[in-house]
């Protein structure tokens, strides 16, 4: 089978061929009479019908080219499009890295301990258990028991220990506890975590005034966290008449979902955090 580029060239020579034969024999022999009008009368009508064919196809011809022009045209300028976006994305993902890593940057010098950064690998799949995994262990100095931190507030402790890496449990998981306290009032409490992502603020006495929105921070009494290390906000404040204690719930500043970077507590928190904020 013959293809409509090839059919097309074909029809355009066999018309011209056709209209140069006809023109020739027409001439001849109306010449040898003395009859070139009557030729031109003859002739001229199917000329005219050869002449608009090949320029009707001359046209279709060019329309053909521009459009596979026009085709190739679009197509790179897709490919531009596309290389333009992915490096505008890359762009974009440097920009946020680097913010964060400043942030990073900007909280160790206001922290008055060893401080090592890491980056987060991996998390528990399961919805019970609150746990991720860092690219730092023993090989960097890291042990059971650090603290581990961002610039908003506390992440968790390490449970266990390889020669590469970590795992870290979350405050959000329901067997951690970091012994707090409220920052205006000073009264104290437990935090405990909660699968659902926010956190218990238990053994607060009834006597105390507690706010919603107050700021609780670490108390540096458990011999994990340093004190005055942000933990979150209170959300909800239950008082019964019946207990001694109130019923808080709390809301981490961390943001556990998009946590990328952390910063590890290398040294035993022995001196005051608030007091260098």
């Amino acid at each position: 089978m013959f293809s409509k580029k090839t059919l097309m060239i074909v029809g355009m020579a066999i018309l011209a061929v056709v209209n140069i034969v006809v023109l020739s024999v027409a001439s001849n022999r109306y010449a040898s009479l003395g009859s070139g009008g009557i030729a031109v009368v003859l002739v001229a009508p199917f000329q005219k019908v050869v002449t608009n064919s090949i320029r009707f196809a001359g046209e279709i011809w060019g329309h053909y080219f521009f459009l596979v022009s026009a085709a190739k045209e679009n197509d790179n300028l897709k490919k531009a499009l596309n290389q333009a976006t992915e490096k505008n994305n890359e762009l974009s993902e440097f920009e946020i890295s680097n913010r964060r890593l400043r942030n990073l940057l900007n909280f160790r010098k206001t922290v008055p301990h060893m401080i090592l950064s890491a980056e987060l690998i991996g998390r528990d799949p399961s919805p019970w258990f609150k746990t991720i995994i860092i690219d730092k262990g023993k090989a960097d100095g890291i042990a059971k028991g650090f603290a581990v931190v961002v610039p908003e507030g506390i992440v968790g402790q390490i449970i266990h220990v390889s020669y590469h890496y970590s795992k870290v449990l979350l405050i959000i998981d329901s067997n951690s506890a970091v012994d707090a306290l409220v920052q205006k009032t000073r009264a104290r409490g437990v935090v405990k975590g909660e699968p659902t992502g926010l956190c218990f603020f238990d053994y607060v006495l009834r006597k105390h005034e507690i706010n919603v929105g107050d700021t609780v921070v670490s108390s540096g009494l458990d011999g994990v966290y340093p004190k005055g290390l942000r933990i979150g906000h209170i959300s909800e404040v239950v008082r019964r008449d019946s207990d001694i204690f109130q019923e808080i719930t709390l809301v981490p500043f961390v943001g556990f979902e998009t946590l990328e970077e952390v910063l590890i507590i290398t040294n035993p928190p022995n001196e005051d955090f608030e007091s260098h904020r």
